[in-house]
């Protein structure tokens, strides 16, 4: 029914819905008075120190090891603990001894609290991450998991190559937070052995979680970020470069002293001989121009290839000695030049290679 008041007509109201709304009104004024600002529930927790965040990371595949580009590409499982008193809740109250939150669409949508935005700081492309999972604790520990894959910038020490072994770093970290702000620390994690992690050329050796600091990631912060650092030791395996280069320049020098076998008067064909030998060795160092990145200092790999050059271009001058030599008549100077030099070629080549291991063995 409709009655008229002063002001017009207005529809009468049940009393059950008024009843309805009062009490709807009641519980929000309850709930507005003990439940955080929404502006608060997206700010860090406060706390007396640096809020503490607990990290860790489970290598699951080591994709490739570039050492051209000094990058690595990795897949694993990012996972992030912190604890906010604001977001604890009686489990009796809400029927569940935990909060689950999973998928994008939860964890953006409908999981409304700060959480700790970890991001890759070494990255040398995307860094993807899957979807999450965010579960809460009655008490407020909040843990975070994401798989993520990303490809990450890490300098890589040469000098051993093909028998070098690298620490591979991937660094996360919270960008625009000093350490006096937020503190990260290794949270424990089981991880795989590493003969389930395999990389063509490499052997994984162990994997070592650590926190350092570093400097401030955004203009004008005091103090430095703290950060999570995740190494990964891997050995090379030596045995393609020792198949593709060291093994056939190594027989190529060999059968390049057979010169001094050969007849003194045929410098011609002595000649040709070498130069094959001394073009293949060019022709190694190209190879390994495209393996390696455009470094300034040796390798072993890049002293072993000089060393056979230097060898095949000492042989080129001791043919055109023997060649002198005959054309003046002086044969049996000829002909010692030859003796000395299969005896003298072998036994300063393979010393030379013996130092150069030792010497990058002990030193580097």
């Amino acid at each position: 029914m409709a009655s008229l008041s002063p002001t017009g007509y207005h529809k009468s109201v049940p009393r059950p819905r008024l009843i309805a709304i009062a009490l709807l009104l009641l519980v929000s004024a309850a709930t507005a008075s003990t439940a955080p600002p929404m502006t608060e529930l997206l700010t860090p927790p406060p706390s007396d120190g640096p809020f503490v965040v607990q990290t860790g990371f489970q290598l699951l595949d080591i994709n490739t090891i570039d050492d051209q580009s000094e990058t690595f590409s990795f897949t694993g499982i990012l996972s992030v603990q912190w604890k906010d008193e604001r977001q604890a809740f009686d489990p009796a109250a809400e029927g569940v001894p935990e909060k689950f939150y999973q998928g994008n669409f939860q964890f953006n949508e409908i999981a409304t609290s700060w959480y700790p935005e970890i991001s890759l700081l070494n990255t040398s492309g995307p860094f993807e991450k899957g979807e999450p999972l965010l579960r809460i604790r009655p008490d407020g520990t909040s843990i975070l998991v994401t798989p993520v894959s990303a490809t990450a910038k890490s300098g890589l020490h040469l000098r051993r190559y093909p028998f070098d072994r690298q620490t591979l770093r991937a660094v996360f970290a919270m960008p625009g937070y000093t350490d006096s702000e937020v503190v990260m620390q290794t949270l424990p994690l089981p991880s795989l052995a590493p003969s389930e992690i395999r990389v063509p050329q490499w052997v994984l050796t162990r994997t070592h979680a650590l926190t350092e600091t570093v400097l401030p990631t955004a203009p004008g912060l005091p103090g430095r970020t703290s950060v999570f650092v995740f190494e990964t030791e891997v050995k090379r395996q030596g045995a393609f470069v020792m198949r593709l280069v060291i093994g056939p320049l190594l027989l190529v020098v060999i059968l390049s002293w057979s010169v001094f076998w050969m007849d003194r008067a045929s410098v011609g064909d002595r000649m040709s001989v070498s130069f094959v030998g001394l073009l293949t060795a060019v022709a190694y160092q190209i190879v390994l121009g495209d393996i390696l990145p455009h470094i300034s200092y040796l390798t072993a790999v890049n002293v072993f290839v000089n060393i056979s050059f230097m060898t095949m271009c000492a042989s080129i001058v001791v043919n055109l000695f023997v060649g002198e030599f005959n054309r003046e008549g002086r044969a049996a100077e000829a002909d010692a030049l030859d003796n000395r030099c299969k005896r003298i070629f072998p036994i300063v080549y393979f010393s030379l290679i013996v130092v150069t291991i030792l010497i990058f063995t002990l030193k580097f």
